[in-house]
């Protein structure tokens, strides 16, 4: 039996031979999660739309590996441009609504190409 898993959820996948995510034991880290929707694969041209099909594409991804979003750790945010959080707030605020209950984060600007204003990755443990 292999120690490595692939994970590949069928709503968003890279067009690249990657995988969405991938676990060994009960660490579980994913690939960059792009805003795209999930039905169409086109990336919608407002930030708030693209900030919830992400979170939509994470929660999947976690789910598919045998956990939840409580399992979540860590996750890194890169914003084309960094002043606009607000949408990322909100729906992390959603999946996260516990104060005391969420992961570590942390939010980075980059130059994106085809259109993405917002993309992730995360860390999970699950037991």
């Amino acid at each position: 039996m292999t120690r490595r898993k692939s994970i590949h959820i069928g709503e968003f996948k890279h067009a690249n031979p990657i995988p969405n995510a991938c676990r060994i034991g009960n660490l579980l880290m994913s690939g960059v999660i792009l805003g795209r929707d999930p039905a169409t694969g086109v990336m919608p041209e407002r930030i708030e739309d693209q900030c919830a099909n992400m979170f939509g594409h994470m929660k999947i991804i976690v789910e598919a590996s045998g956990g939840s979003t409580d399992d979540i750790i860590k996750m890194t945010v890169w914003l084309q441009d960094r002043s606009q959080r607000a949408p990322v707030n909100t729906e992390w605020l959603k999946m996260f609504p516990d104060e005391h209950s969420r992961p570590a984060r942390h939010a980075l600007q980059m130059q994106m190409d085809g259109g993405a204003l917002v993309q992730c990755d995360f860390t999970a443990v699950i037991d």
